[in-house]
């Protein structure tokens, strides 16, 4: 292909990117296909011989776009959002372009030093403790999620305990707690993970927590790890950080916050006090692919000492040593995670905080707050339904009074919309409904139109 002929297709495919996002909003979110169907329409053997790319594109509508689960869709609200903004499809795709490898200084400064420079940003712009900056002791990496974040996180706490043995180390967190805690443990060969009660509002509670710490120690187990939720999965519950954060440091845990979610809502001034005690904290993670504009894969993670991380993952083979990092002049961010090789994925995050500046963001996440918070007293004022969970941020959590059967109607009856879509999950044996807001092209009239289908069948 040649240059003038990627212009050409490039500008089309913009276009035709332009065009779905134009008519995402009146499209059905769950696409009409059985399993298998999308490869049965492919042929059986890669093709010998190349076809023209106008040919490839044309199949963008033929066989991607039927298989499409519209997440861009403003009636998106199931799970958390994963949203996207032009300006960060313009970053993905110059990053491409430009082909970078950032596994060391030396093999891409532009790519690390606009990474380490926007996470500095980013540790202002959300108050975070000025020690997290790269130009104190700890530090930031972009990783591809937050289930990584904390799987390296675990993974540091187990090697900074060489003398003991990982099957009696024992992993804390809540029970609402993301299943990649869980899931970490077991990648880190961790040997216990304990899911501590929570309290009348979803959250840790840390007089349990203490408890069963002592009853591990007691049997001759290694505490080593605990994580604090803000924002659960589940009802963005905001576990008690600085009281964690405490039995932590007494106790030589390493202490990890995972804000997947929630952590994105830190760059309003009005949410941070949920960051009470956030300096006792070793490591956070947050998802700017989540709730910032920016699509996936990006997440933060940011350590208040990084000379564990580095001990922890740096090896160094002969045909990787350059005068740069052995002077120690330089962050090598391979030494920050597992993989070796990485892409530049700050280009986006920096691209979205140019475009709109702090105070865009800041007014894009007020008007999804805004949005649930109506929602939620729309719920608590109708006679036959109720919150089962507070609503800090831009998640609603409800249930039907009477019970799950109609709390799975309220469901079949959003998703029969097809513009419209959540998803159920349960606390103890309670069903309920999670209305996510959060999709980037959400309006109040797409707030509207659940709210129609949700009390026409309640």
């Amino acid at each position: 292909m040649s240059s003038e002929d990627f212009r050409r297709h490039g500008k089309a495919l913009i276009d035709w990117i332009a065009d779905y996002w134009d008519t995402v909003g009146d499209r059905t979110i769950l696409p009409d296909v059985a399993p298998g169907e999308i490869r049965a329409s492919l042929p059986e053997r890669a093709p010998e011989h190349g076809e023209p790319f106008g040919a490839v594109l044309a199949d963008l509508d033929t066989v991607v776009m039927p298989g499409i689960t519209h997440w861009q869709a403003p009636g998106w609200f199931a799970y958390f959002p994963a949203n996207v903004s032009f300006p960060s499809i313009l970053g993905d795709l110059a990053s491409s372009g430009l082909g970078q490898q950032g596994m060391l200084w030396q093999t891409s400064p532009v790519t690390t030093e606009i990474e380490s420079h926007v996470l500095d940003w980013l540790v202002d712009l959300m108050a975070l403790p000025q020690g997290w900056r790269t130009t104190g002791p700890g530090g930031g990496v972009l990783q591809m999620s937050a289930s990584d974040s904390t799987h390296t996180a675990i993974v540091v706490a187990r090697s900074m305990r060489k003398d003991t043995d990982p099957s009696r180390m024992v992993v804390y967190a809540s029970t609402q707690a993301h299943s990649s805690v869980e899931k970490g443990a077991r990648v880190a060969g961790i040997g216990h993970v304990r899911l501590v009660e929570t309290d009348h509002v979803h959250a840790m509670r840390t007089d349990a927590l203490a408890t069963a710490i002592d009853l591990d120690v007691a049997s001759g187990l290694f505490p080593v790890f605990v994580c604090a939720t803000l924002g659960t999965t589940a009802t963005t519950a905001v576990d008690p950080i600085r009281p964690i954060g405490e039995i932590a440091r007494a106790r030589g845990m390493w202490f990890h916050v995972d804000a997947a979610y929630a952590g994105n809502a830190m760059i309003c001034e009005e949410f941070r006090h949920h960051l009470d005690g956030v300096e006792l904290a070793d490591s956070y993670t947050f998802n700017p692919h989540k709730w910032l504009l920016t699509n996936f894969d990006c997440s933060v993670f940011w350590v208040a000492d990084r000379g564990p991380l580095i001990d922890t993952m740096n090896i160094v083979p002969p045909y990787l040593r350059n005068r740069a990092s052995d002077a120690g002049d330089v962050i090598d961010y391979r030494d920050w995670h597992v993989p070796l090789g990485r892409r530049f994925r700050a280009l986006k995050v920096w691209f979205v905080l140019r475009h709109y500046g702090a105070e865009g963001l800041r007014e894009y996440i007020r008007s999804h707050v805004k949005l649930a918070q109506d929602l939620a007293d729309r719920v608590e004022r109708h006679p036959r339904l109720e919150t089962v969970a507070p609503t800090p941020f831009g998640l609603v959590s409800f249930a039907h009074l009477d019970g799950n059967d109609a709390t799975a109607r309220l469901v079949e009856a959003i998703n029969a919309t097809g513009t419209s879509y959540v998803v159920a999950s349960t606390l103890g044996e309670r069903l309920f409904v999670r209305v996510s807001i959060g999709s980037t092209l959400t309006e109040a009239s797409h707030v509207d139109a659940v709210w129609q289908a949700i009390s026409g069948a309640a």
